[in-house]
C-alpha cells in the first residue's frame, strides 16, 4: 500500500540524525546499514512511515545508510514518506559553520539529497534555520522551480516563528506545511509564552509569542524534534516527574515514551512528534502513539505539565 503523501496526517515521525555512523567524513559501514535497517523496520512496525532527513545529518551519511535500506527492500520507498532539510552548513576548514537559504544552494543541497536517497522526489523539503540573509525571492524562486519538475511535493520550515514563516509565505506560491520546533515536556517554551504574558516571568521566555495560533489558522502542521527529552523521564532516576510518567503508564496499559508523546499530541496546536531514538527497545515503545488517541485526561495533562515544571501555574 503506498504511504499518504501529505505530511500533515502522519501523527508519528521517525528521526533520522542518529543513522550513519560518526559525526565526521568517514565511510559508513556493513554494520551502521545494519543498525540503520534494525531502526527502519522496528519503526515501519510500529506504524511509523515518515521519516525525517537533513542534508547535514552525519555529513549526508544518514540519507545514504537510509538508501541503502531502500535499495534492499522492494518497493519500500512507496510505502514511506521522505522528508528532509536544507540550509545549515557545517564548517569546513577555516570556514566557520553558517546558514544559506540562497536560492542555487537550495536547488544544490536538494539534487545532493536526491542522489543520496536515490530516489526521483522528496516528499518534504523543509527549510533547516531562518537565514539573516536570505532574500524571500531567492526562497520563493528555488521552491518554485522544485515543485514544478515534480523534484519536491511539499515544503515546510523548521525552528522558525509565526512572524518569520508570514513573511516568507507571503512571497512564495506553494505553500508552506510544516514548521519544525524542539517541543517536549522538558522543553516548554512553546506552551508557556502563552501562560506567562502578562506575567513577571514572560521575560525570562523568549518564544515568539502568537507562533501556534499562526501555524494552527494558516494550515501549518507542528512537528515536535526531541519529544522523548533524551529520555529524561524515562530513565530510571527517581524523580516525581519520572514516577508520574511511569505510573500514568501503567494505568494507561502503554509505555513512558508514549505518555510523553501523548502529551504533545493531546495539545490542540495538532502536534507530530519527530521520534529520534535509534534504539529498538524505544522506537517499539512509541508504537501507541500512531494506534491510540491520547489517553491523558484534562487533569493527567496539567499534572504532567505542572510536574516538570516545578512550580504552580501563575
Amino acid at each position: 500500500m503506498a504511504a499518504e503523501t501529505d505530511i500533515r496526517a502522519h501523527q508519528l515521525v521517525h528521526g533520522c540524525m542518529g543513522l550513519g555512523g560518526g559525526w565526521d567524513t568517514e565511510p559508513y559501514t556493513a554494520e551502521d546499514v545494519q543498525h540503520a535497517e534494525t531502526a527502519i523496520e522496528t519503526a515501519l512496525a510500529a506504524g511509523i512511515t515518515a521519516f525525517d532527513h537533513a542534508d547535514i545529518y552525519r555529513y549526508g551519511k544518514s540519507e545514504a545508510v537510509f538508501c541503502e535500506v531502500l535499495a534492499r527492500s522492494r518497493g519500500l520507498r512507496e510505502r514511506i514518506v521522505l522528508q528532509t532539510k536544507c540550509g545549515i552548513r557545517l564548517p569546513d576548514g577555516d570556514r566557520p559553520g553558517h546558514y544559506d537559504l540562497r536560492r542555487a544552494s537550495i536547488l544544490r543541497r536538494v539534487e545532493e539529497s536526491l542522489v543520496r536517497l536515490r530516489t526521483d522526489v522528496l516528499d518534504v523539503l523543509l527549510l533547516h534555520r531562518p537565514d539573516p540573509l536570505a532574500d524571500p525571492v531567492e526562497i520563493a524562486e528555488a521552491l518554485a522551480a522544485l515543485h514544478a519538475q515534480g523534484l519536491v511535493r511539499q515544503f515546510g520550515v523548521s525552528n522558525m516563528s509565526g512572524p518569520q514563516i508570514a513573511a516568507l509565505q507571503a512571497h512564495v506560491d506553494v505553500p508552506l506545511v510544516v514548521n519544525q520546533l524542539e517541543m517536549s515536556l522538558a522543553q516548554r517554551d512553546w506552551l508557556e509564552a502563552g501562560v506567562l504574558f502578562n506575567t513577571p516571568d514572560a521575560t525570562r521566555n523568549g518564544f515568539a509569542t502568537g507562533t501556534l495560533e499562526w501555524c494552527a489558522a494558516n494550515g501549518v502542521r507542528l512537528q515536535a524534534w526531541g519529544p522523548l527529552a533524551r529520555g529524561r523521564f524515562t530513565t530510571r532516576t527517581d524523580t516525581g516527574v519520572n514516577r508520574l510518567v511511569a505510573d500514568l503508564a501503567r494505568r494507561k496499559g502503554t509505555t513512558p515514551e508514549t505518555v510523553l508523546l501523548w502529551w504533545l499530541q493531546r495539545h490542540p496546536a495538532a502536534i507530530t512528534p519527530v521520534v529520534g531514538t535509534t534504539r529498538p527497545e524505544r522506537i517499539g515503545a512509541c508504537g501507541d502513539a500512531v494506534s491510540r488517541d491520547p489517553e491523558l485526561t484534562h487533569e493527567e495533562w496539567y499534572e504532567l505539565w505542572v510536574a516538570a515544571r516545578g512550580a504552580p501555574l501563575p
